[in-house]
């Protein structure tokens, strides 16, 4: 409480915070918190089962075709001949369920008739997961 001595009336508003009753509040919250930290830390031992991180679905291998400049094409750094080789060397990941991710690798000085056939033997074949991999500006 505050004790007003000066010889103003009683009537004017103080200009000063009480902080006595902030105080008080405070220190019953610490005592409060104080007391039920101990309580919350502390529990009864239990073995816990280990963790064991196994995918549930394994994800197919992602195949990457590149075709350089000259119209040369790789699956895999491994060159192919024609669009018939090709064919032959992904039938196989065809038949895979879930079916892999085509990603293409195209040489921007490149033709894009080279990337065309590629696309076409993706098509006959039915991959429909195929990407474009570029470059970022």
């Amino acid at each position: 409480m505050a004790i007003n001595l000066s010889s103003q009336s009683d009537d004017e508003v103080l200009s000063q915070i009480n902080t006595t009753p902030l105080v008080d509040v405070m220190l019953v919250l610490l005592i409060i918190f104080l007391i039920t930290i101990p309580v919350v830390t502390t529990s009864v031992n239990v073995s816990l089962p280990l963790e064991s991180n196994v995918p549930r679905q394994q994800k197919p291998e992602t195949i990457i075709i590149s075709v350089n400049s000259k119209g040369q094409t790789f699956v895999f750094d491994t060159q192919v001949s024609n669009n018939e080789a090709l064919f032959k060397i992904l039938k196989p990941y065809a038949l895979l369920t879930p079916q892999p991710e085509v990603q293409i690798r195209g040489d921007a000085q490149g033709e894009f008739q080279s990337v065309g056939r590629v696309i076409n033997v993706l098509q006959r074949l039915g991959l429909s997961k195929v990407g474009f991999i570029t470059e970022p500006k």
